[in-house]
Protein backbone atom coordinates (compact mmCIF):
# COMPACT_ATOMS: atom_id res chain seq x y z
CA UNK A 1 0.00 0.00 0.00
CA UNK A 2 2.81 2.21 0.90
CA UNK A 3 4.89 1.52 -2.21
CA UNK A 4 1.53 2.37 -3.85
CA UNK A 5 1.31 6.06 -2.44
CA UNK A 6 4.94 6.55 -3.24
CA UNK A 7 4.07 5.78 -7.02
CA UNK A 8 1.55 8.13 -7.14
CA UNK A 9 3.23 10.40 -5.74
CA UNK A 10 5.92 10.23 -7.78
CA UNK A 11 3.53 10.37 -10.82
CA UNK A 12 2.20 13.57 -9.81
CA UNK A 13 5.99 14.78 -9.17
CA UNK A 14 6.78 14.21 -12.49
CA UNK A 15 3.41 15.44 -14.49
CA UNK A 16 3.79 18.55 -11.67
CA UNK A 17 7.62 18.93 -13.34
CA UNK A 18 6.81 18.29 -16.59
CA UNK A 19 3.87 21.06 -16.50
CA UNK A 20 6.19 23.39 -14.85
CA UNK A 21 8.92 22.59 -17.47
CA UNK A 22 5.86 23.25 -20.20
CA UNK A 23 5.03 26.76 -18.78
CA UNK A 24 8.88 27.89 -18.60
CA UNK A 25 9.08 27.08 -22.07
CA UNK A 26 6.03 28.88 -22.97
CA UNK A 27 7.18 31.68 -20.61
CA UNK A 28 10.33 31.91 -22.49
CA UNK A 29 9.02 31.95 -25.77
CA UNK A 30 6.42 34.31 -25.01
CA UNK A 31 9.59 36.78 -23.58
CA UNK A 32 11.30 36.55 -26.85
CA UNK A 33 8.21 37.24 -28.84
CA UNK A 34 7.56 40.42 -26.69
CA UNK A 35 11.53 41.34 -27.32
CA UNK A 36 10.94 41.12 -31.04
CA UNK A 37 7.66 42.98 -30.74
CA UNK A 38 9.36 45.51 -28.40
CA UNK A 39 12.43 45.49 -31.11
CA UNK A 40 9.52 46.25 -34.07
CA UNK A 41 8.12 48.46 -32.40
CA UNK A 42 11.46 50.55 -31.52
CA UNK A 43 12.49 50.56 -34.84
CA UNK A 44 9.04 51.21 -36.19
CA UNK A 45 8.86 54.79 -33.83
CA UNK A 46 12.43 55.07 -35.16
CA UNK A 47 11.56 55.08 -38.83
CA UNK A 48 8.46 57.34 -38.35
CA UNK A 49 10.36 59.83 -36.51
CA UNK A 50 13.48 59.76 -39.56
CA UNK A 51 10.30 60.08 -42.02
CA UNK A 52 8.43 63.12 -40.24
CA UNK A 53 11.96 64.98 -39.72
CA UNK A 54 12.75 64.24 -43.76
CA UNK A 55 9.47 65.88 -44.58
CA UNK A 56 9.86 68.24 -42.36
CA UNK A 57 13.35 69.28 -42.77
CA UNK A 58 13.81 72.83 -44.33
CA UNK A 59 17.17 73.07 -46.48
CA UNK A 60 19.05 76.46 -46.34
CA UNK A 61 22.66 75.91 -47.47
CA UNK A 62 24.05 72.64 -49.44
CA UNK A 63 27.70 71.42 -49.69
CA UNK A 64 29.88 70.32 -52.75
CA UNK A 65 30.37 66.74 -53.30
CA UNK A 66 32.61 66.84 -55.75
CA UNK A 67 33.79 69.40 -58.63
CA UNK A 68 35.15 68.75 -62.30
CA UNK A 69 36.45 70.92 -65.06
CA UNK A 70 33.36 71.66 -67.60
CA UNK A 71 34.55 73.43 -71.16
CA UNK A 72 31.08 74.32 -72.60
CA UNK A 73 31.19 76.21 -75.90
CA UNK A 74 30.27 79.86 -76.37
CA UNK A 75 26.74 80.57 -77.22
CA UNK A 76 25.64 76.77 -76.88
CA UNK A 77 22.15 75.85 -75.64
CA UNK A 78 22.58 73.54 -72.53
CA UNK A 79 19.70 70.63 -71.69
CA UNK A 80 19.41 67.13 -69.71
CA UNK A 81 19.78 64.12 -71.66
CA UNK A 82 18.47 60.82 -69.24
CA UNK A 83 21.07 61.40 -66.89
CA UNK A 84 23.86 63.48 -68.47
CA UNK A 85 24.67 66.93 -70.07
CA UNK A 86 23.53 67.98 -73.56
CA UNK A 87 24.92 70.89 -74.76
CA UNK A 88 24.66 71.95 -78.84
CA UNK A 89 24.84 74.85 -80.66
CA UNK A 90 24.96 75.29 -85.04
CA UNK A 91 28.29 73.79 -85.06
CA UNK A 92 27.69 70.79 -83.53
CA UNK A 93 26.55 68.84 -80.20
CA UNK A 94 27.89 67.36 -77.43
CA UNK A 95 26.89 65.03 -74.72
CA UNK A 96 29.03 65.00 -71.03
CA UNK A 97 28.61 62.81 -67.92
CA UNK A 98 28.24 64.11 -64.28
CA UNK A 99 31.80 62.81 -64.18
CA UNK A 100 32.90 65.34 -66.92
CA UNK A 101 33.23 62.65 -69.00
CA UNK A 102 32.78 63.42 -73.02
CA UNK A 103 30.24 60.50 -74.15
CA UNK A 104 29.95 61.77 -78.01
CA UNK A 105 30.82 64.56 -79.99
CA UNK A 106 28.71 65.11 -83.34
CA UNK A 107 29.44 68.14 -85.55
CA UNK A 108 27.23 69.82 -88.00
CA UNK A 109 26.08 72.81 -89.86
CA UNK A 110 22.73 74.21 -88.93
CA UNK A 111 21.32 77.49 -89.09
CA UNK A 112 17.99 76.94 -87.37
CA UNK A 113 18.28 73.56 -85.22
CA UNK A 114 15.37 71.72 -84.49
CA UNK A 115 15.79 69.35 -81.16
CA UNK A 116 13.67 66.51 -80.42
CA UNK A 117 13.98 64.40 -77.02
CA UNK A 118 12.39 61.26 -75.42
CA UNK A 119 14.18 59.86 -72.66
CA UNK A 120 17.84 59.62 -73.53
CA UNK A 121 17.18 59.66 -77.21
CA UNK A 122 17.98 62.63 -79.32
CA UNK A 123 17.32 64.03 -83.08
CA UNK A 124 18.64 67.62 -84.56
CA UNK A 125 17.98 68.57 -87.65
CA UNK A 126 18.06 71.96 -89.59
CA UNK A 127 14.37 73.86 -90.50
CA UNK A 128 14.34 73.29 -94.45
CA UNK A 129 17.49 70.66 -94.19
CA UNK A 130 17.36 67.28 -95.11
CA UNK A 131 19.46 65.14 -92.66
CA UNK A 132 18.27 63.99 -89.14
CA UNK A 133 20.76 63.25 -86.07
CA UNK A 134 19.48 60.55 -83.52
CA UNK A 135 21.79 59.88 -80.77
CA UNK A 136 21.29 58.56 -76.95
CA UNK A 137 23.35 59.85 -74.13
CA UNK A 138 25.84 57.09 -75.04
CA UNK A 139 26.31 56.85 -79.45
CA UNK A 140 25.04 57.53 -82.32
CA UNK A 141 22.14 55.97 -83.51
CA UNK A 142 21.69 57.12 -86.77
CA UNK A 143 21.59 59.59 -89.76
CA UNK A 144 18.08 59.64 -91.69
CA UNK A 145 17.83 61.61 -95.17
CA UNK A 146 14.62 63.06 -96.54
CA UNK A 147 13.52 63.60 -99.60
CA UNK A 148 11.95 66.92 -99.20
CA UNK A 149 12.45 70.25 -96.46
CA UNK A 150 12.42 69.26 -92.98
CA UNK A 151 9.68 71.55 -91.43
CA UNK A 152 9.62 69.80 -87.65
CA UNK A 153 10.46 66.65 -86.01
CA UNK A 154 9.72 64.36 -82.63
CA UNK A 155 11.86 61.37 -81.49
CA UNK A 156 10.65 58.23 -79.89
CA UNK A 157 13.11 56.14 -76.66
CA UNK A 158 14.07 53.65 -79.50
CA UNK A 159 15.54 56.00 -82.36
CA UNK A 160 12.37 56.48 -84.30
CA UNK A 161 11.69 59.90 -85.59
CA UNK A 162 8.31 61.16 -87.27
CA UNK A 163 9.44 64.51 -89.12
CA UNK A 164 7.01 66.60 -91.09
CA UNK A 165 8.25 67.38 -94.69
CA UNK A 166 6.40 70.20 -97.01
CA UNK A 167 5.58 69.12 -100.46
CA UNK A 168 3.65 71.54 -102.55
CA UNK A 169 0.09 71.46 -100.91
CA UNK A 170 0.65 68.37 -99.07
CA UNK A 171 2.58 68.40 -95.07
CA UNK A 172 4.02 64.19 -95.26
CA UNK A 173 4.53 63.09 -91.34
CA UNK A 174 7.02 60.52 -92.47
CA UNK A 175 8.30 57.94 -89.87
CA UNK A 176 11.91 56.55 -90.02
CA UNK A 177 14.11 53.92 -87.96
CA UNK A 178 16.77 55.44 -86.67
CA UNK A 179 18.47 53.71 -89.61
CA UNK A 180 16.96 55.64 -92.33
CA UNK A 181 14.59 53.46 -93.33
CA UNK A 182 11.23 54.79 -93.83
CA UNK A 183 8.48 52.88 -91.92
CA UNK A 184 5.57 55.32 -92.29
CA UNK A 185 3.57 57.92 -93.93
CA UNK A 186 0.95 60.08 -92.89
CA UNK A 187 -0.88 62.78 -94.93
CA UNK A 188 -2.14 66.04 -94.00
CA UNK A 189 -3.57 68.40 -96.54
CA UNK A 190 -5.45 72.36 -95.24
CA UNK A 191 -8.40 70.99 -96.97
CA UNK A 192 -8.86 67.70 -95.42
CA UNK A 193 -7.21 67.71 -91.87
CA UNK A 194 -5.85 71.20 -91.66
CA UNK A 195 -2.21 72.08 -91.04
CA UNK A 196 0.14 69.83 -88.38
CA UNK A 197 1.19 72.38 -85.68
CA UNK A 198 2.62 70.06 -83.20
CA UNK A 199 2.90 65.98 -82.84
CA UNK A 200 4.55 63.55 -80.40
CA UNK A 201 5.81 60.13 -80.66
CA UNK A 202 4.95 57.55 -77.60
CA UNK A 203 8.07 56.40 -76.32
CA UNK A 204 7.72 53.00 -78.23
CA UNK A 205 7.34 54.87 -81.11
CA UNK A 206 4.34 53.08 -81.61
CA UNK A 207 2.13 55.86 -81.58
CA UNK A 208 1.71 59.47 -82.92
CA UNK A 209 -0.58 62.03 -81.51
CA UNK A 210 -0.84 65.08 -83.80
CA UNK A 211 -2.97 68.38 -84.06
CA UNK A 212 -3.70 69.91 -86.49
CA UNK A 213 -5.63 73.27 -87.03
CA UNK A 214 -7.77 74.32 -90.07
CA UNK A 215 -10.50 76.84 -90.40
CA UNK A 216 -14.36 75.94 -91.07
CA UNK A 217 -16.84 78.33 -92.15
CA UNK A 218 -15.04 81.26 -90.75
CA UNK A 219 -14.45 79.37 -87.70
CA UNK A 220 -10.99 77.96 -86.07
CA UNK A 221 -10.74 74.18 -85.07
CA UNK A 222 -8.29 71.78 -83.84
CA UNK A 223 -8.39 68.44 -84.48
CA UNK A 224 -6.85 65.62 -82.20
CA UNK A 225 -5.88 62.30 -83.74
CA UNK A 226 -4.02 59.42 -82.64
CA UNK A 227 -2.25 57.42 -85.40
CA UNK A 228 -1.02 53.59 -84.30
CA UNK A 229 1.34 52.20 -86.25
CA UNK A 230 1.03 48.63 -84.45
CA UNK A 231 -1.66 45.56 -85.35
CA UNK A 232 -4.71 47.54 -84.11
CA UNK A 233 -4.16 50.36 -87.26
CA UNK A 234 -2.92 48.76 -89.74
CA UNK A 235 -5.99 48.46 -91.15
CA UNK A 236 -7.52 52.66 -90.70
CA UNK A 237 -7.19 54.97 -93.09
CA UNK A 238 -3.43 56.83 -92.17
CA UNK A 239 -3.41 54.24 -88.84
CA UNK A 240 -5.41 56.94 -87.19
CA UNK A 241 -7.30 54.74 -84.65
CA UNK A 242 -9.33 58.26 -82.93
CA UNK A 243 -9.72 62.23 -83.32
CA UNK A 244 -11.62 64.57 -81.70
CA UNK A 245 -12.31 67.94 -82.56
CA UNK A 246 -12.42 71.13 -80.43
CA UNK A 247 -14.36 74.33 -82.32
CA UNK A 248 -13.21 77.94 -81.44
CA UNK A 249 -9.92 77.40 -80.21
CA UNK A 250 -6.18 76.81 -80.31
CA UNK A 251 -4.58 73.90 -79.47
CA UNK A 252 -0.90 74.43 -80.01
CA UNK A 253 1.31 71.98 -78.47
CA UNK A 254 1.04 67.83 -77.70
CA UNK A 255 3.01 65.46 -76.49
CA UNK A 256 3.46 61.98 -74.39
CA UNK A 257 4.67 61.99 -71.14
CA UNK A 258 4.81 58.75 -70.10
CA UNK A 259 3.86 55.65 -72.37
CA UNK A 260 0.15 55.74 -72.49
CA UNK A 261 -0.50 59.58 -71.59
CA UNK A 262 -0.38 62.06 -74.16
CA UNK A 263 -1.29 65.90 -72.90
CA UNK A 264 -2.64 68.65 -74.89
CA UNK A 265 -2.45 72.36 -73.91
CA UNK A 266 -4.62 74.83 -76.15
CA UNK A 267 -5.12 78.41 -75.45
CA UNK A 268 -8.01 78.35 -72.38
CA UNK A 269 -7.59 74.42 -72.14
CA UNK A 270 -5.65 71.09 -70.53
CA UNK A 271 -6.20 67.60 -71.91
CA UNK A 272 -5.47 64.78 -71.04
CA UNK A 273 -5.33 61.28 -73.21
CA UNK A 274 -5.20 57.70 -72.20
CA UNK A 275 -4.67 54.46 -73.51
CA UNK A 276 -2.00 52.65 -74.97
CA UNK A 277 -3.60 51.82 -78.20
CA UNK A 278 -6.30 53.89 -78.94
CA UNK A 279 -5.76 57.00 -76.64
CA UNK A 280 -8.96 58.56 -75.37
CA UNK A 281 -9.97 62.01 -73.55
CA UNK A 282 -9.32 61.11 -70.06
CA UNK A 283 -10.39 64.38 -68.28
CA UNK A 284 -10.34 68.10 -69.64
CA UNK A 285 -9.35 71.15 -67.39
CA UNK A 286 -10.66 74.52 -68.52
CA UNK A 287 -8.07 77.55 -67.73
CA UNK A 288 -8.58 81.22 -66.86
CA UNK A 289 -5.03 82.70 -67.10
CA UNK A 290 -3.06 83.21 -70.20
CA UNK A 291 -0.34 80.32 -70.55
CA UNK A 292 3.27 81.56 -69.74
CA UNK A 293 4.67 77.67 -70.25
CA UNK A 294 4.24 74.13 -69.80
CA UNK A 295 6.49 71.85 -67.90
CA UNK A 296 6.40 68.31 -67.23
CA UNK A 297 7.77 64.82 -66.35
CA UNK A 298 6.34 61.50 -67.00
CA UNK A 299 3.94 61.95 -64.06
CA UNK A 300 3.22 65.70 -63.08
CA UNK A 301 2.01 68.67 -65.56
CA UNK A 302 2.91 71.94 -64.67
CA UNK A 303 0.93 74.89 -66.39
CA UNK A 304 2.63 78.70 -66.03
CA UNK A 305 -0.14 81.01 -65.25
CA UNK A 306 -0.20 84.54 -64.81
CA UNK A 307 -0.52 85.05 -61.23
CA UNK A 308 -3.49 86.35 -59.68
CA UNK A 309 -2.41 87.50 -56.93
CA UNK A 310 0.11 90.50 -56.67
CA UNK A 311 2.29 89.55 -54.22
CA UNK A 312 3.40 86.48 -56.33
CA UNK A 313 4.85 86.89 -59.66
CA UNK A 314 3.86 83.06 -60.95
CA UNK A 315 1.04 80.77 -60.75
CA UNK A 316 1.75 77.01 -61.62
CA UNK A 317 -1.26 74.41 -62.21
CA UNK A 318 -0.23 71.18 -61.72
CA UNK A 319 -1.93 67.87 -62.95
CA UNK A 320 -0.87 64.12 -62.30
CA UNK A 321 -1.33 61.53 -64.94
CA UNK A 322 -1.29 58.55 -62.09
CA UNK A 323 -3.43 60.52 -58.93
CA UNK A 324 -7.33 61.91 -59.41
CA UNK A 325 -6.48 64.92 -61.76
CA UNK A 326 -5.44 68.37 -60.63
CA UNK A 327 -3.20 68.36 -57.60
CA UNK A 328 -3.09 72.03 -56.75
CA UNK A 329 -2.27 75.71 -57.36
CA UNK A 330 1.08 77.12 -56.41
CA UNK A 331 2.48 80.66 -56.65
CA UNK A 332 6.01 81.68 -56.85
CA UNK A 333 8.21 84.68 -57.10
CA UNK A 334 11.47 83.41 -58.10
CA UNK A 335 12.39 84.30 -61.79
CA UNK A 336 12.45 81.33 -63.83
CA UNK A 337 14.46 80.11 -66.42
CA UNK A 338 13.79 76.19 -66.16
CA UNK A 339 11.61 73.72 -64.06
CA UNK A 340 11.34 70.24 -63.24
CA UNK A 341 9.55 67.83 -61.13
CA UNK A 342 10.41 64.80 -58.43
CA UNK A 343 7.91 62.02 -57.27
CA UNK A 344 7.88 64.57 -53.91
CA UNK A 345 8.26 68.41 -55.10
CA UNK A 346 8.98 70.72 -58.04
CA UNK A 347 12.04 72.97 -58.72
CA UNK A 348 12.04 76.49 -59.46
CA UNK A 349 15.61 77.89 -60.04
CA UNK A 350 17.57 80.45 -62.41
CA UNK A 351 20.66 80.35 -62.48
CA UNK A 352 20.71 82.70 -59.25
CA UNK A 353 18.91 80.80 -57.15
CA UNK A 354 16.23 78.37 -56.69
CA UNK A 355 12.77 76.74 -55.30
CA UNK A 356 12.30 73.66 -54.03
CA UNK A 357 8.55 73.00 -52.89
CA UNK A 358 6.52 69.60 -51.67
CA UNK A 359 2.76 69.16 -53.16
CA UNK A 360 1.06 70.25 -50.15
CA UNK A 361 2.80 73.54 -50.11
CA UNK A 362 6.26 73.00 -47.68
CA UNK A 363 9.36 74.93 -49.22
CA UNK A 364 12.18 72.53 -48.73
CA UNK A 365 14.82 75.25 -50.25
CA UNK A 366 14.49 78.61 -51.05
CA UNK A 367 18.29 80.05 -51.58
CA UNK A 368 20.92 81.45 -53.87
CA UNK A 369 23.54 79.14 -55.90
CA UNK A 370 27.39 80.25 -55.11
CA UNK A 371 27.84 79.60 -58.00
CA UNK A 372 25.44 80.32 -61.83
CA UNK A 373 23.72 77.45 -62.66
CA UNK A 374 23.47 76.98 -66.30
CA UNK A 375 21.65 73.59 -65.31
CA UNK A 376 20.14 72.04 -62.61
CA UNK A 377 19.51 68.41 -62.60
CA UNK A 378 18.17 65.97 -59.30
CA UNK A 379 20.52 62.89 -59.11
CA UNK A 380 18.54 59.88 -58.99
CA UNK A 381 14.96 60.52 -58.23
CA UNK A 382 15.70 63.37 -55.85
CA UNK A 383 14.91 61.51 -52.64
CA UNK A 384 18.41 62.82 -51.63
CA UNK A 385 18.67 66.40 -52.29
CA UNK A 386 21.22 65.63 -54.04
CA UNK A 387 21.44 67.66 -57.68
CA UNK A 388 24.20 67.88 -60.07
CA UNK A 389 24.84 71.92 -60.74
CA UNK A 390 26.53 72.68 -64.30
CA UNK A 391 28.02 76.29 -64.51
CA UNK A 392 29.68 77.29 -67.70
CA UNK A 393 33.08 75.70 -66.42
CA UNK A 394 32.42 73.23 -63.90
CA UNK A 395 30.57 70.54 -63.25
CA UNK A 396 29.28 70.93 -59.28
CA UNK A 397 27.75 67.76 -57.63
CA UNK A 398 25.71 69.39 -54.31
CA UNK A 399 24.41 67.89 -51.46
CA UNK A 400 21.52 70.04 -49.54
CA UNK A 401 21.95 70.32 -46.01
Amino acid sequence: MTDRRNNLRAVRVEETNKEDYKNKIHRHRMAAVYRVLLIVVAVLILVAIVYVQYKNHIYTSYDSVSVVEFDRVTDSEIMKLGENILTYSRDGAHCTSPKGEVLWNQTFEMQNILVATCEDVVAFADYNGRVIYVLDSAKKLGEITTTMPIRNLAVAGNGRVAVAVADATITWIHIYDADGNRKFEVKTTMGQSGYPVDFSLSPNGELLAMVCLYTDAGVIKSQIAFHNFGAVGSNMSDYRVCADTYPDTMIPYIAFINKDTAIAVGEDRVLFYKGAQKPALQSQYLLEEEIQGVYHNEEYVGILLHSDQLDKQHKMDIYSSNKDGKVGSFYFSVKYDDIFFTEDYFAVYNNMECLLQTYDGKEKFNGDFMTAADLLMPVGKGKSYKYVLVSRNMINTIQLK
